[in-house]
């Protein structure tokens, strides 16, 4: 992140207000790709990770990046995902936090994660569960730009993080009925898609990258206080326009 660093005292009242945010959240209806947004969110905020992202269980073994603080943290999850082999997949599927301050240490563990890692700039991994009662259902990945462990302090917090979101996927009638979380993660994933798509037309739209065209559905769903696949669906079915969704940020023609 750049900017002016937050004191002790900053950080820990920030913190406590994105737990609050969250748990308000997960309250009532909500948008699971946006909730888990804003984890990372947080993530990269707080516990100074470049960039941070989420990959999540259909329940049917296959595994799917719901979330991400950048297009290239999409990409290199979903490297992980196309070859079986990194932090995050090993994350998901012993149930336990992966913890690596030193990627360069770990080439012979994942010789074709490493190097594509180390290529895009990242020297430190962190993956922790997202999991409840035994069941993990995805990991949370932590990525740094330089070698280093994260605090055992810091490392307590994104796992009650992780914990408040996988509370809010869950649910007790998730828990009751099965079928429930697959319906939600199978919305979930079509809503990505969906938004994927959006994201696309306002690239085109406004010559802009990706990470852009995210931020500016955000933007415009939040000062409508619409849905985030809703605006997505809207943009992509003609409903609103490119330009209305870019507004002041629009240079196309």
């Amino acid at each position: 992140m750049t900017g002016t660093p937050l004191s002790t005292d900053e950080r820990e009242a920030r913190l406590v207000d994105a737990f609050v945010h969250m748990a308000d959240t997960l309250v009532d209806d909500y948008d699971v790709v946006d909730v888990l947004h804003d984890l990372v969110i947080h993530c990269v905020r707080f516990f100074d990770a470049a960039t941070a992202g989420i990959v999540l269980s259909d329940q049917r073994g296959s595994l799917q990046v719901l979330a991400s603080s950048t297009e290239q943290t999409r990409v290199l999850e979903l490297y992980q995902l196309q070859t079986s082999a990194g932090p995050c997949w090993d994350c998901v599927h012993t149930g336990g936090s992966v913890l690596i301050p030193d990627l360069t240490a770990a080439a012979g563990r994942w010789p074709l994660f490493v190097p594509r890692a180390l290529d895009e700039g990242f020297a430190s991994v962190h993956a922790i569960p997202m999991r409840l009662r035994g069941e993990t259902i995805g990991a949370l990945n932590l990525f740094g730009r330089v070698p280093g462990a994260m605090p055992e302090q810091d490392l307590r917090a994104v796992q009650a993080l992780a914990d408040t979101a996988t509370i809010g996927i869950l649910q007790d009638r998730a828990i009751r009925r099965g079928e429930v979380l697959a319906q939600q993660l199978k919305t979930a994933l079509a809503n990505r898609t969906t938004i994927e798509q959006a994201k696309g037309v306002l690239v085109h739209a406004g010559d802009i990258d990706m990470d852009q065209a995210f931020q500016a559905l955000r933007r415009y769903g939040r000062r409508r206080g619409a849905r985030l696949s809703e605006i997505a669906k809207h943009l992509v079915t003609g409903g609103v326009s490119p330009e209305a969704v870019l507004g002041e940020h629009y240079i196309g023609g």
